[in-house]
């Protein structure tokens, strides 16, 4: 047994504290993929402390994913904090691109393959 205190690994505030008891930001849920970034709007002293530190992490871009793993809480309570910055216009949101959009990889391999042929 060692003289050390034991490290605490998790906050002392639990997840529900933290939002206030609410579940989902009232809007369209971001998605985990979601990218998010600070805005330069000043922010007020009054916000709690896990939105500074979004604010803190968030001056480029960063997934919902990211900012959860950053903050060390649950994306589920990211998500919540993220939607209120949203809302006050503190964070701007970039959605994911569907998989629709995205770009065909055999495409982009065969135009590869064609630009190599040419070199």
């Amino acid at each position: 047994m060692t003289d050390r205190p034991e490290e605490r690994t998790t906050s002392a505030v639990r997840p529900y504290v933290i939002t206030g008891g609410r579940s989902d930001g009232g809007g369209e849920p971001l998605s985990w993929e979601t990218l998010v970034m600070a805005t330069d709007a000043a922010f007020p002293a009054s916000l709690q402390p896990e939105h500074h530190m979004i604010l803190a992490h968030c001056q480029g871009l960063l997934s919902v994913a990211e900012v959860a793993a950053h903050l060390g809480q649950p994306p589920s309570v990211v998500q919540v904090l993220l939607s209120d910055l949203v809302e006050w216009g503190l964070i701007v949101v970039r959605p994911p691109v569907p998989p629709a959009e995205r770009t065909d990889v055999t495409m982009l391999r065969k135009v590869l393959h064609g630009l190599e042929s040419r070199l």
